[in-house]
């Protein structure tokens, strides 16, 4: 299978000098200098708000710069726009998803080509390419409909469309499973192979070692060095990026393991769409002092479960879910909440925070209940120190509460967004994808966060796509897969391997057959 060849060209592909960008109270960017070849997959390395994502909205065309020259394929050039810097030959897949969400797969795709494509014909690419790149999707699907896993492959098929002489892409394997990001790396290779050009951002520093070609690090804004990845090591590189030794989570064990704190028992609903997944007798507990780690590839019921535990969604049968005790099946997400709930969803800007508003504004969303509201009124001062402890006890970095959240890396919002769940002293706590898109340094703060609120007695229910952070902080494993979830062993007695082999749905008793697509995804069949 061979990529479509990019034309040639003498000399760099890009280059970037002196290139600055300052917000208020903030310089991004501060003289950048970036230089990216033919064929080459360069990776762009810093902490959260390190200013990797505005230098490449930069390039992108989404901001413009305060200073400094880019040149494309030789030649100076001013990026007005993404669509100017579509018609150049650069795609970008975003972090955060720059997706309608009432639109289908085919008609956010169409949006970003030229013209108007023919949506029947262009159905038809999407699903070539998904299967080409082993990335499913079904071009028919309304993006609400779609888990972020999901919606990562439609940002990916949407740029592979537009045959990129430069593809930049912005965590891209952030809530992808092992599978997918394999045949990501292959689809990365050929593309490389035909030409193109890769500006990859990650946090995953065995990814960058196992894929990348050269490293150019960013710290404060700044460019403080480059180096070839092949021949540095995790620890290294994490230095390099932060300045110093990198605190690691420890894996550890609980050793006080309470009562049943959150108990989930046969728990069946339909899909509220066609393409959803069908949730088939689901039982689980979580204990007190304990983490229960959920895996399962991204699409597998997840969205479906996150929403009858939050109380976004209500259940048939009230007792079908117990919180502390109290059946609340039937109780909305307030009501949870007053019975001592904590909720991360998975998609940040949207659900855990809403874009246009400030961290104190954010802040009142989910802890109004912490002393915020007296007789119908808003306690300023109350929400505003709720508001500077979660800044300064979790690290974010902006510019204070008045920060609005759509300003802050994504970093740092879910460290925001983490905090603000965890200060207000949570009985039962349900995280998804706790570290998605966050750096080393930030990852590793999470993780023991949650490890020291289990180890005050909180129950926690942890669902990720990413096997080696379940392994790290769980203290028992499970596996969703087609809406049907696995039975629950501890930690030291399984593996990545048996993990890996349950996403499939073959876990013992699991009953019926399940037929793997080229995703590792199941579906079970009669």
């Amino acid at each position: 299978m061979t990529a479509n060849l990019v034309p040639p060209v003498s000399g760099p592909r890009l280059e970037i000098r002196g290139l600055t960008k300052a917000y208020p109270g903030i310089v991004a960017n501060d003289r950048v200098d970036l230089t990216v070849q033919p064929g080459e997959i360069h990776a762009v390395l810093g902490e959260n708000g390190a200013g990797k994502s505005t230098l490449m909205k930069s390039i992108y065309g989404v901001v413009r710069p305060d200073a400094g020259e880019i040149r494309w394929e030789g030649k100076p050039v001013t990026v007005h726009s993404p669509a100017h810097a579509r018609e150049l030959g650069i795609g970008m897949v975003f972090q955060h998803f720059s997706l309608f969400e009432t639109l289908t797969v085919t008609e956010n795709a169409a949006l970003a080509l030229p013209g108007k494509p023919d949506l029947k014909d262009l159905a038809a690419r999407i699903e070539a390419v998904s299967h080409r790149y082993g990335l499913a999707t079904d071009p028919r699907r309304a993006i609400h409909t779609l888990s972020v896993g999901e919606r990562q492959r439609v940002e990916i098929i949407r740029c592979l469309l537009q045959n990129p002489r430069l593809l930049i892409m912005d965590e891209p394997t952030s809530v992808l499973t092992p599978q997918a990001v394999d045949k990501l790396f292959d689809t990365l290779r050929q593309l490389s192979e035909g030409g193109c050009s890769i500006l990859y951002i990650s946090h995953k520093l065995h990814e960058i070692k196992a894929l990348c070609d050269s490293v150019t690090v960013l710290r404060g804004g700044r460019v403080i060095g480059t180096c070839d990845p092949r021949q540095e090591t995790t620890a290294t590189m994490a230095r390099l990026m932060v300045g110093a030794e990198v605190q690691t989570c420890e894996a550890s064990e609980s050793s006080v393991v309470g009562g049943p704190v959150l108990v989930v028992e046969n728990l069946s609903k339909a899909a509220d769409d066609i393409f959803g997944t069908d949730l088939e007798e689901v039982s689980l507990t979580v204990h007190g002092g304990e983490i229960l780690g959920i895996a399962g590839v991204s699409g597998s019921g997840q969205q479906e479960l996150l929403g009858l535990l939050s109380g976004e969604a209500q259940a048939r049968a009230a007792d079908s879910i117990r919180l502390l005790g109290v059946a609340a099946g039937h109780l909305d997400a307030a009501v949870r909440r007053g019975l001592g709930l904590g909720f991360v969803p998975e998609e940040r800007l949207g659900r855990g925070a809403v874009p246009g508003m400030s961290l104190l504004e954010n802040t009142l969303l989910t802890a109004f209940g912490q002393g915020m509201v007296a007789h119908g009124l808003i306690d300023e001062p109350v929400v505003g120190a709720f508001t500077r402890r979660c800044i300064d006890e979790f690290g974010v970095k902006c510019i204070g509460p008045q920060a609005l959240a759509d300003s802050l890396s994504g970093g740092n919002l879910q460290k925001f967004i983490v905090g603000r769940e965890i200060l207000q002293s949570p009985k039962v706590l349900v995280v998804a994808q706790p570290t998605w898109g966050v750096d080393v340094q930030a990852s590793a703060f999470i993780r023991r966060a949650l490890i020291a609120l289990r180890d005050r007695g909180v129950g926690i229910l942890v669902v990720s796509d990413d096997l080696d952070e379940l392994f790290e902080i769980s203290d028992r494993i499970a596996v969703i897969a087609a809406g049907r979830l696995s039975p629950a062993k501890r930690r030291r007695d399984t593996d990545t391997e048996e993990v890996g082999l349950w996403m499939s749905g073959l876990w013992p008793g699991a009953g019926g057959d399940a037929e793997r697509d080229a995703e590792g995804e199941v579906r079970h069949v009669a």
